[in-house]
């Protein structure tokens, strides 16, 4: 399962991979689909190149969908799938994997929950036998319950308590919003994690683990027919229950900016700050994310040069933006200098943000920023994991995997007036929350 610093390595990578092709590379693609009678949707992408399989099930459902009460259940989800079900008990589902040659893995956010699997195309029948034994069987036994719960505490005081960003990100997106249930972390509040009644998990897995709420996505050394075929076999039976109840709750517009200090053993001091964006679908994605990679990918970025290079007052910079169903938050992460006051760091990222504000940006870097992007995509696509998670993602959260092929175009048509346009209407002053924190005086911890 990924760590919390893994987890935000991927969600940069997310936010990277959203790109496409151009369309005469779309058939080099093609992806066959069918909705199972449950309600669950495959997705299959055939690529004979080499005998290995890429098996993703994107389920819908995340901390958004947990309560005061329950947060972090759906994290404790994606532990309890990997301890035991009717045919593979407590610790076979991994011994009989990897005996057959493949490997999974799964995380958790705040919209989805996502199963990993990849494995030579010889265990296709017993990769399915899995992953339907899960989720129609697991085990729900006392004492798995109980040792998985201090996993998760255990995850939680390693992950954030002791970690300085962990810590640090918790507040700002705690902060950042009053209403909306991305308030709440992914790993749960320590009350919480010790309080989930057996009612509560059941209920939780019932609907979320409902086959009419998810999403599979195969890419490899398969045909549609033979996948859909087994899905017949083996997934279709599976009931489906109701699904989560939407998320109604519509986080108020930010009217001022919100500031917090944590005081925390440290080496050094860091800054994060929070603007709320809009989610994954919204047209103003591309240019957010033209706007992000001018500022803050790679060295030759302007908030590298200004911080790093040319002031020398922080030790790296970078961005993060979730795909997210509902409006997000675009993350601003500086790792300041030691003995440098945070706000000097904040000073000059204003700055940046202003120039970027009263200024289109140059056709070099208009340019640079979407082929960075293309060559990304291209990256992802490359492999079969890369692609199963990228299909898979448009599907879920752009709605249409077939979007995935409209990128390059949604992409090219970014001009610098609307790169300009994005940074005024959303890196204002009173839509943003700034987290620093700062050592405490004679103690030392991590950087």
């Amino acid at each position: 399962m990924k760590t919390r610093k893994q987890w935000i390595a991927a969600v940069v990578l997310c936010a990277c991979m959203v790109m496409s092709c151009a369309p005469a590379e779309a058939q080099e693609y093609a992806v066959t689909t069918k909705t199972l009678k449950n309600g669950m949707k495959v997705l299959v992408q055939s690529d004979h190149s080499i005998p290995n399989v890429a098996l993703y099930i994107f389920y819908r459902i995340g901390s958004r969908n947990e309560h005061p009460g329950t947060t972090g259940i759906s994290h404790f989800f994606e532990h309890m799938m990997f301890n035991g079900a009717k045919k593979y008990g407590p610790g076979d589902l991994d011994k009989v994997m990897e005996a057959n040659g493949g490997a999974n893995n799964a995380y958790t956010t705040q919209n989805v929950t996502v199963y990993q699997d990849w494995f030579p195309r010889s265990a296709l029948p017993l990769i399915f036998d899995i992953e339907a034994d899960r989720i129609q069987n697991l085990s729900f036994d006392p004492e798995k319950i109980k040792s998985e719960r201090q996993v998760v505490a255990s995850e939680r005081r390693l992950s954030v308590d002791n970690e300085n960003f962990g810590s640090l990100d918790e507040q700002l997106w705690a902060t950042a919003f009053i209403a909306h249930p991305y308030q709440w972390p992914v790993v749960g509040w320590m009350s919480d994690i010790e309080s989930w009644t057996m009612e509560d998990l059941k209920h939780h897995f019932e609907m979320g683990y409902s086959p009419s709420n998810a999403t599979m996505v195969v890419v490899g050394d398969v045909s549609a027919d033979e996948i859909f075929a087994l899905c017949e076999k083996m997934i279709e039976p599976i009931p489906s229950h109701a699904p989560p109840p939407p998320v109604v709750t519509v986080e108020p517009e930010q009217l001022g900016e919100r500031r917090l200090v944590l005081h925390k053993a440290a080496q050094l001091p860091l800054l994060l700050i929070g603007y709320h964006v809009p989610q994954s679908n919204n047209p103003d994605y591309y240019a957010l994310n033209i706007l992000r990679t001018v500022l803050f990918q790679g060295e030759s970025s302007r908030m590298y040069e200004r911080l790093v290079d040319q002031d020398q007052i922080a030790l790296g910079v970078n961005s993060a933006q979730q795909p997210a169903f509902d409006p997000t938050i675009a993350l601003l992460i500086a790792q300041v200098k030691q003995g440098v006051d945070p706000a000097a760091c904040e000073k000059a990222i204003y700055d940046e943000l202003e120039k970027a504000k009263s200024a289109p940006i140059s056709d070099k870097e208009l340019e640079k920023a979407k082929n960075i992007r293309l060559v990304e995509f291209y990256k992802q696509m490359q492999t079969i994991n890369g692609r199963a998670n990228t299909i898979g993602t448009y599907e879920v959260f752009f709605g249409d995997y077939h979007r995935l092929f409209d990128a390059a175009k949604n992409y090219a048509a970014v001009s610098k007036e609307d790169v300009q346009r994005v940074a005024k209407k959303y890196f204002g002053a009173n839509n943003r929350t700034v987290a620093t924190l700062v050592p405490d005086a004679g103690e030392k911890g991590q950087p």
